[in-house]
């Protein structure tokens, strides 16, 4: 640790840049306290020609969303040869991709949910699927541009419609899976438990309910039962494996919980890059398994690597 110079890739020019600088910004902050030299860059479309002159021992990776999270800044890593936190790029790339990302966890024997690619034009005209669905930029996070289609919707949202519209023209319809919102990080291969998300004032678990302060209570350990608890850790582990991730990552679920037993748990996606904002998930997990945000950053960096 003595000396190792780590530069900390944040903000970038993508919808969840101000997730990127709070996360950035944490981690920086906590690595300066456990003795690290700490550089902190902005990212912006230079960024290789920057870490070529800077050349810092590791890079952080604080970055979320395109461009950061999807392979890209991996693969000038890569090729400067500069070790780096979070998954690969080829993991990177895949877990990105709602879609591909699906077909990966199913053949794994991760259930997800059932899902069709359409077209934004096509939408407007007729229901993909009969409500209520779910429609997603297949390549976005932080809940960017999610809406859903509730069950006496009559149309298609019509918010489809809008000329400015910001998300790419094909988007993915998934089903509806009523009941909690659940989320297991895992780390080094092995699970650091599961926490019940209940959005406060939100319909669902959007941006606002991820970031702003009250915007969701967190229970941990989740009170679900403890066959249910081990599942979901098993699950997010095989996920992770699955598509091949590396160092921290976070698996969201929702469990249809109902009296019978009938109900499902499907997982919607594993995050390679998980916010480390003062809301986020994954440090009260880790602080919920003696782990201090010092100790976890810590943690990332002297696993960083090429060849992820």
């Amino acid at each position: 640790m003595a000396g190792k110079h780590v530069a900390v890739l944040m903000g970038g020019w993508v919808n969840e840049r101000p997730v990127s600088l709070s996360t950035g910004k944490e981690c920086a902050d906590a690595l300066e306290e456990a003795g690290y030299r700490v550089t902190r860059i902005d990212v912006d479309r230079n960024i290789s020609a920057v870490l070529r002159e800077l050349r810092p021992d590791v890079a952080f990776n604080a970055l979320h969303g395109p461009y950061g999270e999807d392979g890209c800044v991996q693969g000038i890593l890569e090729f400067l040869n500069i070790p780096y936190t979070h998954s690969g790029v080829m993991a990177s790339s895949l877990a990105m991709n709602k879609v591909k990302a699906k077909a990966v966890m199913a053949a794994a024997g991760v259930p997800v949910t059932r899902h069709v690619v359409v077209n934004r034009g096509d939408i407007l005209r007729e229901h993909p699927m009969e409500p209520p669905y779910v429609l997603k930029p297949i390549n976005e996070g932080s809940s960017f541009g999610v809406l859903i289609v509730q069950k006496d919707q009559e149309f298609p949202p019509q918010e489809l419609s809008r000329e400015d519209w910001p998300y790419p023209e094909v988007l993915m319809c998934e089903k509806f899976i009523a009941g909690r919102e659940l989320t297991c990080a895992v780390m080094n291969d092995k699970s650091l438990g599961v926490i019940d998300i209940l959005p406060q004032g939100h319909g669902f678990y959007d941006y606002e309910a991820k970031y702003a302060q009250g915007g969701s209570k967190h229970i941990l350990p989740a009170k679900i039962s403890p066959i249910v608890y081990q599942n979901i850790e098993t699950l997010a582990v095989k996920a992770h494996q699955a598509l091949d991730c590396r160092g921290v990552s976070r698996a969201d679920f929702r469990f249809d919980e109902r009296e019978d037993g009938s109900g499902e748990l499907i997982c919607l996606e594993v995050n390679t890059q998980p916010g480390m904002t003062p809301t986020s998930l994954v440090p009260e997990l880790a602080a919920h398994q003696g782990m201090s945000f010092k100790d976890l950053v810590s943690w990332m960096v002297e696993d960083a690597s090429c060849c992820r």
